[in-house]
Formats: structure tokens, C-alpha cells, sequence
């Protein structure tokens, strides 16, 4: 859901739930940067009960009745935690709406016709972003914070719609910022429906970490 609601509102949801603390928020959005929070709770406590079974049939334990007492017990509540995550994820859509309907209205012309790889990129661009320089092949790629690479020639095709800017006062070895403009913003708010960004697989065995979960 994150990505949706941040090409809707056209900033991350850190910056979303941070005006939300501050009282900076309409009314739309207030309502749903509270259901959000509620989803991320949500989704909070499904990790938790199924971490909690996947340490219960580790082998840690000794398998006897109160082993697979447990383990009943945890499977109940992993089922009761998803139930309770699938209503706020409808509570959520419910609320996204409006906002949704709110930005395209906003939009400029043509916003909407914006090819798919194009708000795609976008929409990675917009979580935090890079350009690099390969210290060895000297190719030029832009490394976004949730594993998505964006080439270098659509990131000069997204320059040159006036969509992106990078910041060319750190040097490319080190990483040049690359972040949306007002028009980027604007252009994809006014995405009818994001395409699926492609997240990093997680590495065997990693474990779900305590920041904030998204959806």
C-alpha cells in the first residue's frame, strides 16, 4: 500500500505520518494516515505471531503436548492477527479514495499517460535515490533505497521531462541525490494506479526487523 498512498500523496509516508503527528493535515489525509498507522500495526503483530511459530517448530523446544499446545494457540492467533490486518487493509482502500480522486483532479494534462516503467522509476525514485558511478565498468546507474536500479538513460529521459532532479555538487563515485520535482510529484499523483515495483528478495534466514513494516 505505501506505494500507492505516496504516489497519491506525493511524498513518503514518513512525511506523511510526521504531518499527521503535527496536526498538518486535512481531513482526507488524516483519516487515512490514522488508518495506515492501524494497518502497520496490523501487519506489525502478523510478523510477530508468525516469527513466534517458526521458533516454536525450530527444534528449540521439546516436542511434547505443550509444545504442540503452543503451537495451536499460535496458529490461532496468527489467523485472528491476518483477519484483523485484511479488514484494516479495506479500512485503508476506503480512505485512500478520496485522496486518490483528489490528486488526479490536481493533476496536470497528461500526467496520466506517463509510460509504466516511467512511474515505476518514479515511484522508486521517490523512496530515495542515487546515481553511481561502477568503479569498475564505469556504468552509470541510479540505486534506489528499496533495491530498484533505474538506467542511466531514463533517468536523462526523466531530466529532461523536468520530472527528477540529482544534486551533480557530490561527485558520482560517491553517490549523487536524485529526488523528484514538483512536476514529478504532480505526474505521479496523477497515476490513475502505480505498476508493482519490484522489492529486494530478503537473504535465507533473515529475520523481520523491528522498523516499521510496509505494505
Amino acid at each position: 500500500m505505501d506505494h500507492r498512498i505516496e504516489a497519491a500523496v506525493g511524498h513518503s509516508v514518513d512525511t506523511l505520518w510526521d504531518q499527521g503527528d503535527r496536526s498538518l493535515l486535512d481531513e482526507p489525509r488524516a483519516r487515512l494516515t490514522d488508518a495506515h498507522r492501524a494497518l502497520a500495526a496490523a501487519e506489525t503483530s502478523v510478523t510477530f505471531y508468525r516469527v513466534l511459530l517458526h521458533r516454536l517448530a525450530s527444534g528449540e523446544f521439546p516436542v511434547d503436548t505443550a509444545l504442540f499446545e503452543r503451537i495451536d494457540r499460535t496458529v490461532n492467533q496468527l489467523a485472528e492477527a491476518a483477519t484483523a490486518r485484511d479488514q484494516q487493509h479495506t479500512t485503508v482502500l476506503a480512505a485512500l479514495e478520496p485522496v486518490e480522486a483528489a490528486a488526479r483532479a490536481a493533476a496536470p494534462a497528461g500526467a496520466t499517460d506517463l509510460p509504466a516503467q516511467d512511474v515505476a522509476a518514479l515511484l522508486a525514485i521517490a523512496q530515495g535515490a542515487k546515481l553511481h558511478e561502477h568503479l569498475l565498468t564505469q556504468r552509470l546507474s541510479v540505486v534506489t533505497a528499496s533495491g530498484t536500479r533505474v538506467g542511466y538513460e531514463q533517468l536523462q529521459r526523466l531530466e529532461r521531462g523536468g520530472l527528477v532532479v540529482r544534486d551533480a555538487s557530490y561527485p558520482v563515485h560517491a553517490g549523487q541525490p536524485v529526488a523528484l520535482t514538483d512536476t514529478g510529484r504532480s505526474a505521479l499523483a496523477g497515476t490513475r494506479r502505480p505498476p508493482a515495483v519490484t522489492e529486494p528478495v530478503p537473504k535465507a534466514g533473515a529475520w523481520p526487523t523491528a522498523a516499521r513494516s510496509r505494505h
